[in-house]
């Protein structure tokens, strides 16, 4: 049995991304009757049911829009012609701008020598202070296209239609788990190298906890695997679900990861075998933490292979 994902799908779940979780449901059953109602009572009149399911949608309007009525969320911060666009943009240049403002400002600052408390002062505070100069600058900017008479070019000429809207996203697949993605990554990336040439022992300057001879080789095939992951993101994003073939890429990926370290665990040149020796003498902590090591190593790529399988298989399904 075959379905295909309708211009009422596709305009119920944008219409339902801006809508608190509690009432979701609710409002999308209450949304897809009205819709029918309408169409069903134009097909009646003679239209052709596609014809009047289109027409339907173009009375309603940008489904974001409809999203805030429902909701009775005001669009006025700046003027309702502009705010969904300033919002939008807005958003993504939060995403984006503070999570690399911040890392960069703590590694400027753990390497000028500052101290733990320093560095996260100073963190925070230009975390602010970018937050709060990317609305201004994003507030001003719209402020004078509105005060000016300029309206922003859009790609639908002015008014919303159909066409404009977007195919269902499967969850894990949407920009904010994209961004959460490549942030991770980057903020992983800058801990290894943290952890190399600075140490997170403030008492132990220098003091990895990985095997400082892993440098610089495995580090630069990691940092590829990491880049390599980054794309994956991306390429599921536009995708807009994760699929059989980006599936076994992403488990091509974690065994990719997992499998040389769990070889170098083994063999006792993962970790730095001074960290333990000076963190806390003894020789069985090493031992217990190289056994945690692995548990988790392995835990982490078998979660990830088998999470993402799950959404390919249910993506696949959903297609169907």
């Amino acid at each position: 049995m075959t379905s295909t994902i309708t211009l009422t799908d596709r305009y119920v779940d944008a219409a339902m991304r801006t809508v608190p979780e509690d009432q979701r449901d609710d409002l999308a059953a209450e949304l897809r009757a009205s819709i029918d109602d309408q169409v069903d009572a134009r097909v009646a009149e003679g239209e052709q049911r596609e014809q009047a399911e289109r027409a339907v949608l173009v009375e309603l309007g940008d489904p974001d829009v409809l999203a805030a009525k429902y909701t009775d969320r005001q669009l006025y911060l700046i003027g309702p012609r502009y705010y969904l666009d300033w919002w939008r943009l807005t958003k993504l240049l939060l995403w984006i701008v503070i999570p690399f403002a911040g890392l960069g400002i703590a590694i400027a600052q753990t390497l000028s020598g500052a101290d733990i408390g320093e560095v996260i002062g100073t963190t925070v505070v230009t975390m602010l202070n970018v937050a709060m100069h990317v609305f201004f600058w994003t507030i001003l900017i719209v402020v004078i296209l509105e005060r000016s008479g300029a309206r922003m070019r859009k790609p639908y000429a002015g008014f919303w239609k159909p066409e404009m809207l977007p195919e269902p996203r499967q969850s894990g697949a949407g920009f904010g788990d994209m961004v959460a993605s490549l942030v991770f990554l980057v903020v992983a990336a800058g801990a290894l190298l943290w952890d190399r040439f600075i140490g997170f022992v403030p008492t132990e300057p220098g003091l990895s906890f990985f095997n400082p001879d892993l440098w610089p080789w495995v580090y630069a095939a990691l940092f590829v695997l990491m880049a390599l992951e980054a794309a994956l993101s991306v390429a599921v994003y536009f995708r807009g679900r994760w699929t059989v073939p980006l599936a076994v890429v992403n488990a091509l990926l974690a065994l990719a990861v997992a499998v040389p370290a769990l070889v170098l665990l083994a063999r006792g040149e993962l970790l730095n075998p001074e960290f333990f020796a000076t963190i806390i003498p003894g020789g069985e902590v090493g031992a217990i933490m190289t056994v945690v090591t692995g548990f988790v190593i392995a835990g982490i790529a078998a979660w990830d292979i088998i999470d993402v399988a799950i959404k390919a298989r249910r993506g696949g399904v959903a297609r169907r």
